[in-house]
């Protein structure tokens, strides 16, 4: 097995392009690098499980036929290179055709969370100007008053009342041959958000030059192998499965696997025993509640289960012992983020010390650094900020939130706004977050989000919102609300409340908590403490311990 070392000495970039990529910088297409070039090669691409039982599998060659008639019915309504389409869709071929047939177009795939309701929508296709949402039924009503010029809707076969444009009537009516649009590295071809603490979710363009970085993770890291069952458990409404659940895999020309279903433990096992996955990724959340049912788990999984990779939050040491010592498999640390990819990690197919609870060391193509509060370089065994030193790593790609906004830069460092020990190896231990991101079963929710939703219901005056630590979750959405002084905080007002904000904003991110307080703290500028309040959660929890 190669040595990080060597990876880090045989890193060369220009080289990497012409080797991983049929185009090159100033000619590149999605599409073409995660469906085209594997015409021809009779591979499956696609193996889907949908909710009622059914399941099918699709071709490279199928998905090529059936993007390039939904790309020609995308030109046909006028969308165009640059454009914005978005996907509020659960995860079916239609969500995987959308994005080929997006990227084929030279237009930019934008994920909507099936979880988000109406306002999380709104704020994302106002601010990505998007063009066109595909969708289904289920998922429809969310749109009813969002102003957006175009909606597609994949219909069931037995509906009558069909008010949108039909996906499956639409894309049949086209023509099977469209050309693929060719761009520059440069060019975006995805559109995420992601969660923050001063304001609304922000934008993140990701730019073609990162499909390169996506493949080198799941080469490095995940150890991908032409031969492998591979399955990500993350949905691809989020970066760790659009980036590696479809992007990466699909890029090296291997299949993935997409099942409908809400995830489950019992779900989840009859996947991997079904296509007897021998290489897993997902979130951590996921993973301690396979250790919550390990009486489920049988021999026959150590028989095929080769490498398991986790990303997200740090994994407790009884996970790791649990998946080496019942499973027979390593389950390894990976870290990165929305704006960054992965790029800190333990790598499966490259030899290096392993330290149980630490995030790794950079992937190749990237160096990492940890600050104080000088913005220096500190040395082994400090704690400080965690950066990226983008002169040093060819593989980043962020450009700022909505495309040029660098707050996040200092010089050449990008900061994660991640606290972190400079391990003695080398490599960095997690230590949490230096904002107020909560992660709660494996999403990161923006407090501002979920604050701003609560304002909007007629008896609140203020609210803060945090992360309030919980064994299960990582931390659950616990909201300090200050009412107008007519109203009269009750348990029914907060049922009200929570059923509010999960309606309007999404089923993940509602207050599972709700204090009503008479104030809340803050700065003298008016900012609100959150942190002093996290805090006091934690000191009444550990009265209680």
């Amino acid at each position: 097995m190669k040595t990080l070392l060597q990876a880090y000495q045989d890193f060369d970039y220009e080289k990497l392009i012409e080797q991983q990529l049929q185009g090159n910088p100033q000619s590149v297409n999605a599409y073409v690098e995660c469906c085209e070039r594997f015409i021809g090669s009779n591979k499956i691409a696609l193996i889907w499980e949908g909710k009622n039982g059914e399941s099918s599998q699709w071709t490279f060659e199928q998905l090529a036929e059936a993007s390039a008639k939904l790309a020609n019915y995308f030109q046909s309504i006028g969308l165009k290179t640059g454009d914005c389409v978005a996907g509020l869709l659960p995860r079916t071929p239609e969500l995987l055709i959308t994005i080929l047939a997006t990227w084929r177009i030279g237009a930019i795939y934008q994920p909507l969370f099936t979880a988000f309701e109406s306002k999380a929508i709104e704020h994302r296709v106002e601010t990505a100007k998007t063009q066109l949402i595909v969708t289904n039924e289920e998922q429809r009503i969310k749109l009813n008053n969002i102003d957006i010029p175009h909606i597609l809707t994949v219909y069931s076969v037995d509906t009558t009342a069909q008010s949108d444009a039909n996906f499956w009537q639409e894309v049949e009516k086209q023509s099977a041959e469209s050309q693929p649009v060719m761009l520059t590295f440069e060019d975006d071809f995805l559109m995420m958000f992601t969660s923050g603490t001063t304001g609304l979710a922000k934008s993140v363009p990701v730019p073609l030059k990162a499909i390169l970085a996506f493949k080198e993770y799941m080469r490095h890291a995940v150890d991908l192998r032409e031969e492998d069952s591979f399955w990500n458990l993350a949905d691809p409404g989020w970066a760790y499965g659009l980036y590696y659940g479809i992007t990466g895999p699909l890029g090296l020309g291997h299949s993935i696997i997409m099942d409908e279903r809400p995830f489950s433990v019992d779900h989840a096992l009859q996947i991997i025993q079904k296509y007897k996955v021998n290489n897993l990724t997902g979130s951590p959340t996921a993973f301690r509640m396979f250790f919550g049912f390990k009486e489920k788990f049988d021999a026959s999984i150590k028989s095929h289960l080769r490498a398991v990779s986790s990303a997200g939050e740090p994994l407790t040491p009884e996970v790791i012992h649990w998946f080496k010592h019942d499973l027979n498999v390593n389950i390894y640390d990976q870290y990165g983020q929305t704006e960054l990819g992965m790029v800190i990690g333990n790598h499966h197919a490259l030899e290096h010390p392993i330290k149980i609870g630490s995030a790794g060391f950079a992937n190749p193509g990237h160096r990492f650094a940890v600050l104080n509060n000088q913005n220096q370089e500190v040395e082994r065994g400090e704690i400080g900020t965690l950066a990226i030193d983008f002169s040093q790593s060819p593989l980043t790609w962020f450009k700022g939130y909505g495309g040029n906004n660098r707050k996040s830069f200092v010089g050449n460092y990008y900061l994660t706004g991640d606290t972190v020990r400079l391990n003695n190896l080398g490599g960095v231990d997690f230590i949490g977050r230096a904002d107020d991101v909560i992660t709660t079963s494996g999403y990161r929710v923006g407090p501002f989000d979920v604050e701003s939703t609560l304002l909007e219901c007629t008896e609140v005056l203020e609210s803060a919102v945090i992360g309030k630590p919980d064994p299960e979750r990582t931390e659950i959405v616990k909201a300090f609300v200050v009412l107008k002084p007519q109203h009269i905080a009750s348990e029914q007002l907060s049922d009200k409340l929570q059923a509010y904000v999960r309606s309007r904003l999404s089923k993940h991110a509602y207050p599972k908590e709700i204090e009503f307080v008479e104030s809340l703290p803050k700065t003298s500028s008016g900012k609100i403490q959150r942190n002093l309040l996290k805090q006091q959660e934690i000191a009444k929890m550990q009265e209680t311990l």
